[in-house]
Parts: C-alpha cells; sequence; structure tokens
C-alpha cells in the first residue's frame, strides 16, 4: 500500500488537494466553486464520486468557500473542527462529522492526525496522514511553527509546506499596512524563511518529496520558495517541487 496525493490548486484564490491510499481518497478543503472543482478533478483523472470525505482546515473563503456546496451536490461527508463548523459561511453540510484538534481520527484506510497551527481562524488545523506504512505532512495557513507542529512534522515520508511569502516583497510590495502586519504576524502565513527553518529542524532522512504550497502571486515567486527549502533540505532546487494556484500538483506517491 502506498499513499498518493496532488493539488487542485494552492494560493489565496483557492486550495484543494488529494490525498489517496488503497481504496480511500481524500479531499482537503475545497476554495472552488462546483464547476471548477470538477474541472480540476478531471485534470486529475478523478471525479467527485470517487472522495470519500471532504477535510476542512478553517473557515477562510480560499479553503472552505466550495465545500458546502460539493457535499450536498454529492453526497460527501465533511470532516471540520467545531470552531470551523461555528464560523463556516455555509452551514448547510448533511454528512458533517465534528473531530478535536487533539485526536487522530480514521477515514477508511487513512488515520489522520490533526494539529493545532496558530492561524487568525476559530480552531483551525493541518494534518499528518499515514497509511500504517507512510507519513505525509501538510502544513499551510501558519503564522509560526510551534514545537507540537515541529514534533508532528518530523520524520515524514512526505512535506507539503507553505511558503506564503519573501519577506522583502511583502513589505515593499502593494498590500496596504494592516494586511501586510497581517499576512508576516503571528497568526498569518508561513515566509521563506520561516518554512526553511522549520525544515533544517526536522528529521529528514525518509523524506521522498518536499513540495511548497500556499505561494503568493504578489509577495513570493516559485523559484525563491523552491531555493529556501532546497538549501534547507540540503537537496538540489529540481528535487523540490510546488503547487500553483491555476496549475496545481500532479500526482506524486510515497513508496
Amino acid at each position: 500500500m502506498s499513499i498518493r496525493f496532488a493539488y487542485l490548486g494552492s494560493g489565496s484564490k483557492g486550495n484543494s488537494a488529494l490525498v489517496s491510499a488503497a481504496g480511500t481518497c481524500i479531499m482537503v478543503d475545497c476554495g472552488f466553486s462546483v464547476r471548477a472543482t470538477e474541472a480540476r478533478l478531471s485534470r486529475l483523472q478523478m471525479s467527485a464520486n470517487n472522495i470519500d470525505a471532504l477535510l476542512v482546515t478553517h473557515e477562510h473563503s480560499d479553503h472552505i468557500g466550495g465545500v458546502a456546496r460539493l457535499a450536498r451536490r454529492y453526497g460527501m461527508p465533511v470532516w471540520m473542527t467545531a470552531g470551523t463548523y461555528a464560523c463556516a459561511p455555509d452551514q448547510d453540510i448533511p454528512g458533517l462529522n465534528l473531530f478535536s484538534s487533539h485526536e487522530a481520527f480514521s477515514v477508511g484506510d487513512l488515520q489522520i492526525d490533526p494539529m493545532p497551527v496558530p492561524h487568525d481562524a476559530r480552531e483551525p488545523c493541518q494534518f499528518v496522514f499515514t497509511d500504517g506504512d507512510q507519513r505525509l505532512g501538510i502544513l499551510t495557513d501558519t503564522g509560526h511553527v510551534t514545537r507540537h507542529v515541529r514534533d508532528s512534522l518530523s520524520g515524514c515520508d512526505g512535506l507539503v509546506i507553505e511558503c506564503n511569502h519573501d519577506v522583502g516583497m511583502l513589505m515593499k510590495g502593494p498590500y496596504p499596512a494592516a494586511l501586510k502586519q497581517r499576512v508576516g504576524g503571528e497568526l498569518g502565513h508561513l515566509n521563506n524563511d520561516q518554512a526553511a527553518d522549520l525544515v533544517r529542524t526536522l528529521d529528514t532522512r525518509h523524506l521522498q518529496h518536499l513540495i511548497a504550497v500556499h505561494i503568493s502571486d504578489v509577495n513570493n515567486t516559485r523559484e525563491m520558495a523552491v531555493d529556501a527549502l532546497a538549501c534547507a533540505a540540503g537537496v538540489e532546487a529540481s528535487e523540490v517541487q510546488s503547487a500553483c494556484q491555476n496549475e496545481g500538483l500532479d500526482w506524486r506517491e510515497l513508496r
């Protein structure tokens, strides 16, 4: 058995990922319309009918915007924290399951270990997925790295890490001062240097895939994000990949 993962898209205009093992496929977030989600799934040779559950990290629109409509259209079970549900813009979710961000749970062949993260949402969390053999860690929408996040991600076979912005580009860029403060603050988003510092402290002996995600189109470049992670991991830039807003990321497999 092995874990596969892919991204429908990643960035401030919408986020969604797929994680699959054996007969189970989980969608993580859906910040796109139903029509756009269907088109992006088709690009990955998938259909919404193939998805066993929709897992939500937090209530910001670029992560939850399409969740309720997609779930209603396809009768898809949805998992989120109680805090995320309390702030969800559309609470008409028939197949709702609430979980604690401090307790592991399973969906089919995948075990999900949530980890609370510091972000300006009600009860946000990110996840480590395991099939019993491999571990895939996903970390986005995090203002800074906590010890618990670091411990949770160490030793993973696959890592998907937010590289939202370059500090210099953010400070010199077009965002209003308040937005700059939010994005770069303790409850905002990881910058390239923070993401790199995290990777340096992790046990990466088993790491097969390292992916940069949630890269700002305004305050960062894919090259800068990839270079930062590659330098931290001690590998060539060609060995680090990135998921982008429009093309997403094609399937990757942990063996």
